[in-house]
């Protein structure tokens, strides 16, 4: 039977956490955090991290490859899934009647989907 190890969760965890914040994004732990950044002027790109496959494997990699284009948001922000419950909750509030979740997409599809979001609404850099 397999034994739940924190210190390998914690570290998966963490590993997923520094993946959005090296490719850009600015973590918001509390509601407060979430608030203060959809206050800021211009555009915002959420990120909604956690350790599961669609994060891993789908959006951590669609949204930082997707940055790297001629137009982008001004604010890139991510909330942690599970781990920072509320400020995750406030996010979700903001964009209510969004589906939950990538999974099913291909990564390229995301990244597409992103750059022509990033080409409507979002300045050239």
């Amino acid at each position: 039977m397999f034994q739940f190890q924190f210190p390998l969760y914690h570290d998966i965890v963490e590993q997923a956490r520094r993946e959005a914040v090296e490719a850009g994004f600015e973590e918001l732990r509390t509601p407060e955090d979430v608030d203060a950044a959809f206050r800021r002027p211009g555009t915002t790109l959420v990120l909604i991290n956690s350790v599961c496959g669609c994060a891993g494997g789908i959006a951590r990699p669609a949204a930082a490859h997707a940055v790297h284009y001629d137009k982008r948001p001004d604010h890139l922000v991510t909330v942690f899934a599970g781990q920072d419950k509320e400020a995750t909750a406030r996010a979700r509030e903001y964009f209510v009647g969004e589906p939950p979740s990538i999974e099913g997409h291909e990564p390229v599809a995301v990244v597409q989907k992103l750059q022509a979001l990033f080409d409507e609404y979002c300045e050239e850099v």
